[in-house]
C-alpha cells in the first residue's frame, strides 16, 4: 500500500505533567476500499469569463467530493487525525486563532487516542507547551452518516490521566470538522480530518 511520509510535531504524551513529544512519523495511506478517479476537466483554446467559473468550480466540487471520502472512510477505519486551526474554550465563546496545527490535534489509532492542545502562552502548562496532553483508550464509539451527508463518530477517550467524551461531526463534501470535548470544562477543536496511520499500526 502506497504511502506519503508526513511529520506531525509534538505527539504522544502521558497525560497530565506528561511533556509534548518531538515530531513523530505518520502516514498517509492510500485508501483501498475508495477508488477515485479525479480528471482536470481540458482547458478549451477559448473560454469565456463564465466558463472559466464553471470549469474552476467543478474542480472543486472534485477536490471536495475526493476529501470528503478521504475523511469519512478514515474515520470509519478509526486511522486519522484531525488538526485543528482555532479552537473554542467553555461555553463562553471565547477562541483561540493564534495556535498551530501540528501541536493541537485529536488523534485517533484504533483503540488507542490522544487529545492535545498548547497555546504558547509563555507559561510551560503540563505539557511544556502552555496546554495538555492526554493519552488514552478509544471505548464506546459509534459512527454514522446523517441524511445530510455529514460524518458524526463519538466516543469515550479513558486513560490514566484523561476521562472524556468526544463528539466529531465531518461536514459533507469536506474534510472540514468540529470536535466537541465533553469533560467538563468543554473545549470544540476545529480543523479538517486527515488519514493517519503511526508507525506502530502499518
Amino acid at each position: 500500500m502506497k504511502r506519503i511520509l508526513l511529520s506531525l510535531s509534538a505527539i504522544i504524551a502521558v497525560g497530565i505533567g506528561a511533556s509534548a513529544q518531538t515530531p513523530d512519523e505518520f502516514y498517509i495511506e492510500s485508501d483501498d476500499s475508495v477508488q477515485i478517479g479525479m480528471i482536470t476537466p481540458a482547458m478549451p483554446v477559448q473560454e469565456t469569463e463564465q466558463e472559466i467559473k464553471e470549469r474552476e468550480k467543478r474542480l472543486r466540487e472534485l477536490e471536495d467530493d475526493v476529501a470528503y471520502a478521504k475523511a469519512s472512510n478514515s474515520m470509519r477505519r478509526g486511522y486519522f487525525v484531525l488538526v485543528a486551526d482555532y479552537i473554542q474554550i467553555g461555553h463562553t465563546g471565547y477562541r483561540r486563532y493564534d495556535i498551530s496545527p501540528n501541536s493541537n490535534f485529536i488523534l485517533v489509532q484504533g483503540d488507542d487516542g490522544i487529545i492535545q492542545f498548547a497555546f504558547n502562552t509563555g507559561g510551560p502548562g503540563s505539557n511544556g507547551l502552555g496546554g495538555w496532553t492526554g493519552k488514552g483508550h478509544v471505548r464506546n464509539k459509534t459512527i454514522k452518516e446523517l441524511d445530510n451527508g455529514d460524518v458524526v463518530m463519538q466516543f469515550h477517550l479513558m486513560g490514566a490521566h484523561v476521562d472524556c467524551t468526544v463528539h466529531i461531526t465531518l461536514y459533507h463534501n469536506s474534510k472540514r470538522a468540529l470536535a466537541c470535548i465533553l469533560d467538563g470544562s468543554d473545549i470544540t477543536f476545529y480543523g479538517e480530518i486527515l488519514p493517519y496511520r503511526d508507525s506502530d499500526h502499518r
